[in-house]
């Protein structure tokens, strides 16, 4: 990694911690205030039942209606678009396969696009269709980390908040706020915001070109907030219109981490131990560094069939510069690099840059923070209570070396969480491994592949790494655009999406009854260097044994045979 590479990264890290310290004093603030007018408006309209406290079970009730609701009427949306106002360039309906598809990718915040957005959807659909469901599916992750915080919060009280006020909340006075702000200051650096159509041009050499306009900075704005990124065109960050600057891209960067982070440093705010937030942190700190300096290292390196060419001097030079195929010339490969290990680690899946051109080793990188569940600091939300899970095996494992009940924040690890742990967390091999193998072995699956050999396993295990981890983020060369793909890998989202909230929202409901025990002198504690330690021991393993055999086949095996010419 260069001088001017590292530079770069300290001022991204002040700059991300300058703004996710006090994002986490604010988070718990709101959080824990009494409803405003505001609310209690809200509430009035929408019935007595919007205060009512909730157990797990109505809880996780109250998440599945809200959002299959969502689900079918962006459904209603995308096959009745060409009907619709805010079409100018009269684009037709999706099919029901493909509206279901993404009908699901965004009320799962996966935003999966086998499409190009510009091509496909009018502005009806992009703009109340799915960037309305890029701030409700955002609001339900942040809301449902909140329930599960208070499970450990609360004593003998099966309440774990309600849903819908906490989905208001969230929305309120977190989302909209910053995504207004931010949406401001994409325009000034030159993102469109629009309802205009198509700009028809002319160019110097000849012909015509088509320009797309629209609403884009809105829908920017809460993609990189949301830990959604669906783009609204089909290159993502890399078009010009999404990300016009240096400065634009910078800031989308720190969007993608900043609210993650102060989600997770809010949590050991809410328990009343700042240190609880900061371990969890630190252990999702360390493996953020690692996988960042692998992916650069990965894609400075200089391909091996180019390395030894003595053309000419200028291949020479730009070889030295390492992999440039894919990557945007106004960002280079350090920026690509972080870019892309921050939006797999965040459960974001926007890019500025084609992963099916990265180097076998960079592109392992994003692949392994997609199989460990994206709880490198994970998305809003999700990553939060996705860790907390990882947490809980870590105690329970650590109770068995020493001999004691596991423990923590005062609350009895038994074998009632530990179960539903186990549930949630063999989820992702299931769906990956499971309809991955599906995938490659049913013929209409098989077609979506457009390499060979390892490459081709990268791509359909990375497919469906993503959508499992309602990531969104593809390895570009995959087709998943087919009636199979857009049935398998919207089932994928959803067990991926709600199948880990019931059995997390379960585990809160379970803890929340029980009463806090002091901490004694047996304690294992929670938020020391030994803890961070293993718990980041646990996540590597997991990760690393569940899927060695698809690693080493895939992106190693390529890795391997690349450099072995």
């Amino acid at each position: 990694m260069t001088g001017n590479a590292v530079l770069q990264f300290f001022f991204f890290a002040v700059v991300t911690m300058a703004l996710a310290l006090p994002c986490a004093g604010y988070l718990t603030r709101v959080f824990s205030k009494e409803p405003s007018a505001v609310e209690r408006g809200i509430g009035r309209i929408l019935g007595a039942g919007f205060w009512t406290q909730q157990n797990w079970g109505a809880y996780a009730f109250s998440v599945l209606f809200f959002n299959a609701l969502g689900g079918a009427v962006l459904f209603w949306i995308l096959t009745h678009q060409r009907h619709l106002p805010w079409n100018p360039q009269n684009l037709g309906n999706l099919s029901p396969a493909f509206a279901f598809n993404v009908a699901v990718a965004f009320v799962t915040n996966t935003d999966w696009q086998s499409y190009g957005g510009e091509a496909t959807l009018s502005y009806f659909s992009q703009r109340i269709g799915l960037t309305v469901q890029n701030y409700l599916s955002a609001a339900t992750g942040i809301a449902v980390a909140f329930a599960v915080v208070r499970g450990f919060v609360r004593k003998e009280n099966a309440a774990l908040g309600n849903f819908y006020a906490d989905v208001v909340r969230v929305t309120l006075y977190v989302l909209l706020p910053l995504a207004l702000v931010f949406s401001l200051f994409l325009v000034g650096q030159g993102v469109p915001q629009n309802m205009s159509p198509y700009v028809q041009a002319s160019p110097l050499g000849g012909g015509q070109q088509v320009i797309a306009q629209g609403p884009v900075a809105s829908q920017v704005a809460i993609k990189v907030l949301g830990s959604n990124g669906g783009g609204f065109f089909g290159v993502n960050g890399a078009h010009p219109y999404e990300n016009p600057t240096p400065l634009s891209n910078f800031a989308q960067m720190v969007s993608l981490l900043f609210l993650p982070i102060a989600l997770v440093l809010a949590f050991g705010r809410m328990v009343g131990d700042r240190r609880q937030g900061w371990s969890l942190f630190a252990s999702m700190t360390i493996l953020f560094l690692i996988l960042l300096a692998m992916c650069v290292y990965g894609e400075q390196a200089a391909h091996p069939a180019l390395a030894g060419l003595n053309v000419n001097q200028t291949i020479s030079d730009i070889n030295l510069g390492g992999n440039m195929e894919g990557k945007e010339a106004r960002f280079g490969i350090f920026n690509s690099a972080l870019w892309t290990v921050a939006a797999t680690a965040t459960s974001n899946g926007a890019v500025n840059s084609m992963l099916d051109s990265y180097m076998p080793l960079g592109g392992l990188v994003p692949l392994f923070s997609l199989l460990v569940g994206e709880v490198i600091y994970g998305g809003v939300g999700c990553g939060l209570y996705g860790i907390l899970v990882y947490v809980l095996i870590t105690v329970f494992i650590a109770g068995l070396m020493v001999g004691r009940t596991p423990e923590y924040l005062g609350k009895k690890i038994e074998a009632q969480e530990i179960k539903l742990a186990v549930i949630a967390m063999l989820l992702y091999p299931v769906c990956v491994l499971g309809f991955g193998v599906i995938s490659l072995l049913t013929p209409e699956g098989a077609n979506s592949i457009t390499a060979y050999g390892p490459h081709g396993l990268t791509q359909t295990i990375y497919a469906y790494a993503s959508a499992a981890a309602n990531n969104g983020s593809a390895f570009a060369g995959f087709n998943g655009n087919t009636t199979f793909q857009n049935v398998m890998l919207g089932i994928v989202m959803l067990i991926g999406r709600f199948g880990m909230i019931v059995p997390v929202l379960a585990i809160a409901g379970s803890l929340a009854v029980k009463k806090i025990t002091p901490a004694s002198g047996g304690t294992f504690p929670t938020h020391g260097g030994m803890f961070v330690v293993l718990l980041t021991g646990i996540i590597v393993v997991f990760g690393g044994l569940t899927y060695f055999p698809a690693l080493a086949l895939g992106p190693v095996a390529e890795h391997l045979a690349l450099f072995a010419r």
